[in-house]
């Protein structure tokens, strides 16, 4: 317990935070289609007419041409394209940032729930109330976010970069040359840029996660309906991923459009802030567009949970002896 706990965590979660990553870097690529502020190439502007029989015919005639807006697309469609258009190397763009995420981020929330779990479990029953579950989860998530902000407006916006114009890319060579881009260009509290958003994502996507992916197993035992092996553990994560999915993404698509926005000197962001984010979104694509990006949200979450915690439950295993 104690350093343990937060070191089978930190293992479990970049192990399946770098074998998600493709279907993470596509969710973030679907949650920013329909940004109003993203430079449209369906719409063509200031044409003059070549040719005018008088000027109240000029007048008369558009001075911009507007084309029916890009279809949607749907995650394979988006993965076929950035291997098409960028590599397959692309799909792993900002994984280094994942790393450092999970480092930071995961092993601080999965040691802190871990910590509290084992001071807040009954030593009679050896077992947990579900509330108990859920405040740990919603502290430890809180805690980690707070400490993996940084790392992850990075991985956003080197996930998103390759979506913009060539021009308007940032490029960043590596996790430390955006760290340090940022800091230089942006100010150091750029790294903390939707760090509100995050920890309510964290401590969201932490309480959902943890707390329900123990309730199931623990209720798996209780009734005898499987042992305690990989078939719990991959029934109990696939649970606690579709919790953890519908629960978080309509913050993941705020957290992400507030992280991805270019701040320029002397020009106002697109967005104020989360609120401002939230409600410019909805007004402008729809309510549901809060849930942009819940198939290849799901569709990750859901490995992911399953890499994880099938995975703690294996170095679990192996330190147990430590």
């Amino acid at each position: 317990m104690g350093l343990k706990g937060f070191a089978e965590g930190g293992i479990a979660s970049i192990i399946a935070g770098a074998s998600t990553h493709p279907l993470d870097l596509i969710k973030v690529r679907m949650q920013l289609q329909g940004e109003s502020h993203i430079p449209n190439p369906s719409s063509v502007q200031s044409y003059r007419p070549a040719f005018a029989l008088s000027s109240t015919a000029s007048n008369s005639l558009p001075t911009t041409l507007e084309l029916p807006p890009p279809p949607r697309v749907g995650p394979l469609s988006i993965g076929v394209r950035i291997i098409q258009s960028e590599g397959a190397a692309a799909l792993f763009s900002g994984v280094s940032a994942t790393i450092l995420r999970q480092t930071l981020y995961s092993t601080t929330r999965m040691g802190l729930y871990d910590v509290l779990k084992h001071k807040w479990t009954d030593p009679d029953t050896n077992t947990m109330p579900l509330v108990r579950k859920i405040v740990a989860g919603l502290i430890s998530g809180a805690v980690g976010a707070a400490v993996g902000n940084p790392a992850d407006v990075v991985m956003v916006r080197m996930q998103a970069d390759g979506r913009l114009p060539i021009e308007q890319r940032r490029n960043y060579k590596s996790v430390v040359d955006a760290l340090s881009q940022m800091s230089k260009q942006e100010g150091v509290a750029s790294l903390w840029r939707g760090s509100s958003l995050t920890v309510n994502r964290a401590m969201i996507v932490t309480a959902s996660q943890l707390a329900s992916y123990d309730q199931a197993k623990e209720m798996i035992l209780e009734k005898g309906l499987m042992s305690d092996g990989i078939g719990t553990h991959v029934a109990a994560s696939f649970l606690a991923g579709f919790v953890a999915s519908v629960a978080s993404n309509p913050i993941d698509v705020i957290k992400t459009r507030v992280m991805n926005m270019k701040v320029e000197p002397g020009v106002e962001p697109p967005y104020k802030g989360a609120l401002d984010c939230a409600l410019k979104t909805v007004k402008a694509e729809g309510p549901m567009a809060l849930y942009k990006g819940f198939i290849p949200t799901i569709s990750r979450q859901g490995p992911f949970t399953v890499v994880l915690f099938v995975t703690l439950e294996q170095v679990r295993k192996l330190l147990k002896d430590f």
